[in-house]
């Protein structure tokens, strides 16, 4: 049906927001087929932080997927003058990070060890080399750059105009001016979009409001972790020096100043991104609400706030000292807490889709419109990109935290990036354990999800608090020192954080067979268990248990809680199953103890029989210990003698004490996530986000044994999967030992063979039982064969690797299985 003022009334998606983001999902959408594509703007197109952005494109993003957003739009800019016959203003003269501390450099050798097995140009280059691309440098701190050729800038109206044109080409309808002034859901899972103008009926709706997309989240009850930020650039009049050179300069990063310069016509732009003491937010927009009539309106600027900055920038850009200021921008920009921006499905609400939070709108509008309109249409995410999951904030996501911490990310933008980085503002969130007051003094505590879980814990001694580094550090001797503790006593872990669900209705069985590539679990057992998506890429792994009859327990990661409990729950209204799922993350705490005296140490606080014999591994029960209730499954991430202890939060306390109390002649201790990642690593554990996500299918992975295609139900991605074997791989994850220095691989680093670079690591460490290091990589098929000698690439220096057979360390199970035949372990 026609509406004569909105031309529909039925659409496949509704866009709200006609900022670079929604304008370029709208065009990619209807270029890919989609019919009623209809895009709502309240004003203009451009109106709010697109129209003002200083319009910075780069190459260089420190996320391995993201790269690939950043390549994509740039790709597509290059060509979008030529296919919609709109002058999109795109200059490409490179851009340069420059370092001028030993740090940096050491920064931009890891970030260039992430690019090898990327199709990004970037180089390291000599001071000489910058000199000569930007001669109006003082060189007298320049130690190096990292250049990307392809960088450059682009005019954020004229960007968005030609993506307009681009999907009104294709058949999309981009109405404005139309303000969304309600949202309601419908039982069908349909969306009616109320506008002054009359109701849209859609199948999903697509949240691209920029700074209004709170207001649009508040529409349906969501509280978006959105904040303006006042981000200001200065624009000078014409330099004779600028207008003399032959060619335009590349944009300038100088990191230790904090500031970007870049040429605009014959003067400079320069912006800076100031401190988090004097940065300002513009907090009220949070708690009042966006003013009803801001689009295209700034801020008053205030240049006392960038003194500093100009100051820098004029000690390395000393023309910029004779340069006259023309015109001051100051305005807003969105932040979410960690400055990535929310892209994708929401968990909790059917259809209604998000692409928020853009600090670097224009270089991420291309390819998050792509990426976005893949995701829609064919059902999955075209590739892994789980850390702008808008699943990764949840209720603890408070208004003061994320305030605090968009103040740290715009403060921190051009911080040094180390490996297992650590930022500290806005915590602890409400989502601590039981046990974090009795443990936060004794341990470094990692941030994951909203929690706050132990890292490493102190010992008199030790160099105590976050010491990053991008070589062995502070935590290197604790880490070796828990990992004995494991292997040769008992430690205890806090795994609360996990993200923890109860299924259980009359379809339960089903449900699970239907979503799990693994067979269901008898009552009484565990087993690990993968979710695929429908090409047979891995989107989950949890740990199933059957505790009673059709009731179930399923664990997953804390980074990935959401993530998999939204998957699970559209699968339950897609196919009607009759499912009750509770999430329970929050209420229940989770203790591991794990190592050969772990059932010593338990059967003391319990009557219930501990044997080998009695308490199987991968066998799941209630019991109480020391008078408390838990869930125990036998079951260790270490690999070792161990159980994982589920239980009330408000237990936590003394359910801990006890362990401690009952283990002092066993010498118990405490151990933290990077001893057991050291742990894992050597028994051959694969992890989820690290050696399988959304980028890897399960037999490329080496998961075969966890995936039953001759079970009787259709499991998601089964078919996939049956083609992907018949083709066969041309890929495997590769288990290496490396002979290293100072320094040990972590994940996403190039591996080279004969001078070429031919796949990466996934994840690596220090294997403290024979003291060399240790990476996951994927290689090609012909070179994963044991015995294969390749290199790995840290901090600029290839280092010599060879596969090895997996694992270093056999698992307890596996070692005491020999014995009971009377046969001598093999190590």
């Amino acid at each position: 049906k026609e509406n004569p003022s909105l031309g529909k009334d039925r659409a496949d998606t509704v866009i709200i927001g006609g900022g670079c983001v929604g304008v370029s999902l709208a065009y990619h959408l209807a270029k890919a087929g989609m019919k009623n594509v209809v895009l709502l703007e309240k004003s203009e197109l451009t109106a709010g932080s697109t129209w003002h952005a200083a319009g910075l494109t780069t190459y260089f993003h420190p996320g391995i997927n993201l790269k690939k957003i950043h390549s994509y739009s740039i790709k597509l800019y290059e060509k979008l003058e030529e296919e919609t016959g709109q002058v999109v203003g795109f200059h490409q003269p490179g851009s340069i990070r420059i370092a001028s501390t030993p740090t940096r450099v050491d920064e931009f050798k890891y970030q260039m060890t992430r690019v090898g097995w990327h199709s990004t140009e970037q180089y390291l280059i000599t001071p000489e080399k910058v000199q000569e691309l930007f001669p109006l440098l003082n060189m007298d701190t320049v130690l190096a750059g990292l250049y990307n050729p392809g960088d450059g800038h682009i005019d954020p109206y004229s960007l968005t105009m030609a993506l307009a044109a681009g999907a009104r080409k294709y058949g999309a309808q981009l109405n404005y001016p139309v303000q969304v002034t309600n949202l309601n859901f419908r039982s069908d899972g349909t969306w009616e979009v109320e506008t002054p103008l009359g109701i849209i009926q859609t199948k999903r709706v697509v949240n691209t409001a920029g700074f209004w997309a709170r207001e649009v989240g508040k529409m349906i009850g969501l509280q978006h972790p959105l904040i303006p930020v006042h981000h200001q650039y200065v624009v000078t009049s014409s330099i004779p020096e600028v207008k003399a050179l032959k060619r335009e300069l590349p944009v300038i990063r100088d990191l230790e100043g904090s500031y970007y310069v870049r040429q605009e016509r014959d003067g400079l732009l320069f912006g800076p991104y100031e401190s988090q003491e004097k940065m300002k937010l513009q907090d009220s927009w949070v708690t009042h609400g966006v003013p009803p009539g801001f689009g295209k309106e700034l801020f008053e600027s205030d240049l006392n706030r960038i003194m500093e900055h100009i100051e820098a920038a004029m000690e390395m850009v000393p023309v910029l000292k004779h340069a006259d200021i023309i015109n001051t921008i100051a305005g807003p920009i969105t932040y979410s807490p960690d400055i990535l921006p929310m892209v994708g499905p929401h968990q909790g609400v059917r259809n209604y889709w998000v692409a928020i939070g853009f600090g670097y709108g224009i270089i991420h509008a291309g390819g998050i419109g792509k990426y976005l309109s893949d995701w829609i249409l064919d059902g999955e995410p075209p590739f892994d990109l789980i850390e702008l999951d808008p699943n990764r904030y949840g209720k603890w996501t408070t208004t003061e935290y994320t305030a605090a911490k968009a103040r740290e990310s715009y403060g921190f933008n051009n911080i040094v990036g180390y490996p297992k980085e650590e930022r500290f503002a806005g915590r602890p969130t409400e989502r601590i354990s039981g046990l974090y007051d009795l443990l936060k003094s004794k341990c470094s505590m990692g941030f994951h999800a909203g929690w706050e879980q132990p890292h490493w814990f102190y010992k008199p001694g030790d160099e105590t608090g976050y010491k990053p580094s991008f070589r062995r550090t502070n935590w290197f001797d604790p880490v070796g020192r828990e990992y004995k503790q494991v292997m040769e006593k008992v430690g205890v872990i806090d795994l609360s954080p996990f993200g923890k669900f109860k299924v259980k209705g009359s379809d339960s069985v089903k449900l699970l067979d239907h979503l799990f590539a693994n067979v269901v679990p008898k009552v009484g057992s565990t087993n690990i268990s993968h979710m695929l998506t429908p090409r047979g890429k891995v989107y989950a792994e949890l740990t199933v248990s059957q505790l009673d009859p059709g009731e179930f327990m399923l664990v997953t990661g804390s980074g990935s809680e959401l993530h998999d409990l939204r998957w699970i729950e559209e699968e339950v209204v897609r196919s009607d199953y009759k499912v009750d799922i509770e999430n329970i993350t929050d209420e229940t705490g989770v203790l591991g103890v794990a190592g050969p005296y772990a059932r010593h140490v338990l059967q003391k606080l319990t009557t219930e029989d501990l044997s080998d014999s009695s308490f199987k591994f991968l066998q799941a029960r209630l019991l109480k210990l020391a008078d408390i209730a838990v869930t125990a499954i036998r079951i260790s991430y270490t690999g070792e003698l161990g159980w994982e202890l589920y239980h009330r939060k408000e237990d936590s306390v003394a359910l801990y004490s006890a362990i401690m109390e009952a283990g002092q002649k066993e010498q118990i201790d405490n151990f933290g996530t990077y001893a057991l990642n050291v742990l894992r690593l050597e028994k051959g554990f694969r992890a989820w986000g690290a050696e399988m996500n959304c980028d890897t299918n399960p037999l490329e992975a080496g998961l075969e044994y966890f995936i039953k295609l001759n079970k009787p139900a259709d499991f998601i991605g089964k078919q996939a999967l049956k083609q992907i074997k018949e083709k066969g791989l041309k890929r495997r994850l590769a288990y290496l030992t490396l002979e290293t220095d100072n320094v040990d691989p972590e994940g996403n680093e190039s591996v080279w063979h004969n001078g070429k670079v031919v796949g990466n690591t996934t994840s690596g460490c220090f294997s403290y039982s024979t003291q060399q290091s240790l990476a996951f990589a994927y290689v090609p098929t012909e070179l994963s064969k044991v015995g294969q000698n390749l290199e790995v690439e840290l901090l600029g220096k290839n280092y010599s690797a060879t596969v090895v057979q997996e694992p270093l360390v056999l698992t307890e199970p596996t070692r005491s299985r020999p014995q009971r035949r009377g046969q001598s372990p093999k190590a």
